[in-house]
């Protein structure tokens, strides 16, 4: 199906917007948890909850979701998962308990399972091969926006008004959103749409892909999850200036996105990893001089920089070396972020109880380092086999013969 640029780019920017959502949506309890634990009577672990739940549910539903509807076209199976994000939020909002609440929040979890898994390779399939990078790079600028707009702005709202209202707002944003979608996004067939199957289908390297983004997520979430307790106890900053700190990080992430999505396309081997290498520096300084304050800012934001550029490169790595169904391989990259989090924030916990705060960017930085080593360790694409794979009819877009002649 043939569609004009600007429905291209509407439909991407109304699925960065979905991203943005389900992103914010997910997180906020984070920053509204002392307002939703005294109204609801509940502890801060338990409001916690809802967040770790929510992430294990995505990592359990993503594949088998992927699978159950792999027939339905994907502009209708996105919409309603936005839909379904609709009538969970304002659920959610009139909850009278905290088991309805948490009820709620696992059905918001299983849309984004779904969509999560299926977003990348609806969005770039609007456009054509050799931009595909940079379609993702404007795909994921939503989740990168998320900790820069989202998150402060619906904690804002809730601690003026009330946790009930910042969501009721997310769901005005969902639903104006999935009408968006529905419009804008075209019908198509997930086997005929233009990036259903991988451009380089490679089991061996979408393995090495999902172990190293598991693995290198857990690094940056490692000591991230805890830059907080860094700043403060580390650092010497005050609660007062960690506001416009994490502001400042959450920008680099952003940077981060609009930069990689420069070379997603000319270099997609080299965006995973310069970001890991620039992680594992990042992270092996704030360790070093993670008390001299200029140096742990600058450290931080280049991590949150890496970690967002790392995101995308790795949804663009996936539409390439996807053995089968791109969406089935995004499930499995999705699913490896999740376990990723899930990872790194305990291990960070772990660590903070027994060996103190600083622990954690060391701890992070070995974790990122293990990634890279198993990207480098990945055998190049020589030219004969990527003439191989051309005689068989298999177009290997993004990937000019001046980077197969290094690394695949």
């Amino acid at each position: 199906m043939t569609v004009s640029r600007r429905r291209a780019n509407g439909a991407l920017v109304a699925l960065s917007v979905a991203a943005f959502t389900f992103v914010t949506t997910e997180v906020l309890p984070i920053g509204l948890l002392t307002v939703m634990a005294d109204d609801l009577g509940r502890s801060d672990a338990q409001i916690g909850l809802l967040v770790t739940g929510y992430a294990a549910v995505v990592v359990l539903a993503s594949i088998p979701l992927t699978r159950l509807t792999g027939h339905v076209p994907r502009r209708q199976l996105i919409t309603v998962t936005l839909a379904v994000f609709v009538v969970a939020v304002l659920v959610s909002t009139v909850a009278a308990n905290y088991w309805v609440l948490l009820a709620a929040r696992l059905a918001i979890a299983l849309a984004q399972a779904l969509f999560w898994s299926v977003v990348a390779s609806t969005a770039t399939g609007l456009f054509p091969p050799e931009v595909r990078g940079r379609a993702v790079a404007r795909l994921s600028v939503g989740a990168s926006l998320s900790p820069v707009l989202g998150v402060p702005l619906g904690t804002w709202i809730g601690q003026q008004a009330g946790w009930r209202v910042a969501f009721l707002v997310m769901a005005a944003v969902g639903l104006a959103t999935c009408v968006a979608v529905a419009v804008l996004v075209p019908t198509v067939v997930p086997a005929e749409g233009g990036a259903a199957r991988g451009t380089a289908p490679d089991a061996r390297r979408y393995a090495i892909l999902v172990v190293a983004c598991a693995v290198g997520v857990a690094g940056s979430l490692t000591a991230y999850t805890y830059v907080t307790p860094f700043l403060l106890d580390v650092s010497g900053f005050t609660p007062a200036a960690l506001g416009p700190l994490l502001l400042v990080s959450g920008a680099a992430g952003v940077a981060g996105t609009l930069t990689v999505g420069r070379f997603l396309d000319r270099s997609p081997w080299g965006a995973l990893v310069v970001p890991l290498t620039v992680t594992v520096a990042a992270l092996l300084t704030l360790y070093t001089l993670g008390a001299a304050r200029v140096a742990a800012v600058a450290a931080v934001a280049l991590t949150v920089m890496a970690y967002a550029a790392f995101a995308a490169a790795v949804q663009n790595r996936t539409l390439q070396v996807a053995p089968g169904s791109t969406d089935l391989a995004g499930a499995g990259s999705s699913t490896a972020f999740n376990v990723g989090i899930a990872v790194g924030s305990l291990l960070g916990g772990g660590l903070i109880q027994t060996a103190g705060v600083r622990s954690v960017a060391l701890a992070g930085a070995a974790l990122a380092a293990a990634a890279l080593a198993l990207l480098l360790a990945e055998p190049p694409l020589t030219r004969s086999a990527r003439r191989s794979r051309l005689r068989a009819g298999l177009d290997l877009p993004g990937e000019p013969v001046a980077e197969l002649g290094r690394r695949g």
